[in-house]
């Protein structure tokens, strides 16, 4: 059960560190590769950042569901839950504006859906932020 907490806390801080990176770093490049290339640019990066999220989002979904119901001894059911909150928000969010912006972006690579995109994405990066420390607190939690 331990082994299952540690695989949750990798998978979420590696999905914390992507975010951030995908915010300050790769996100407000995207007005320097130029209208006439973004829309081939843009499905270039999501075909790609879809294969490196594959299997990290899916063990991170997987392990956070698992814990409801497989928990160490000492880890709180609520601490678990409130974890699996902020993940579900966390995909409708991206479900809902994150991935409807990106296919704006292809028919309108404008600086201002861009910076939409960079706005919005904010909520995600706090909330894989917050996510991450709540496993912190499981980890702290079970010893």
């Amino acid at each position: 059960m331990i082994g299952l907490l540690a695989v949750q806390f990798a998978a979420t801080w590696f999905m914390v560190g992507l975010i951030w990176t995908i915010q300050v770093v790769h996100y407000p490049l995207f007005p320097l590769v130029g209208e006439s290339t973004f829309p081939h640019y843009e499905a270039a990066h999501t075909q790609r950042m879809g294969w490196l999220l594959a299997i990290p989002a899916s063990v991170e979904v997987a392990t956070a569901a698992a814990l409801v119901f497989v928990r160490p001894p000492g880890l709180e059911l609520a601490l678990v839950l409130a974890a699996g909150t902020v993940l579900a928000a966390l995909w409708v969010t991206t479900a809902l504006v994150q991935v409807p912006l990106h296919r704006e972006l292809l028919d309108d690579p404008s600086t201002r859906v861009m910076r939409r995109l960079v706005t919005t994405n904010w909520v995600r990066t706090i909330g894989w932020t917050l996510r991450g420390s709540l496993v912190v607190l499981m980890v702290l939690q079970v010893g």
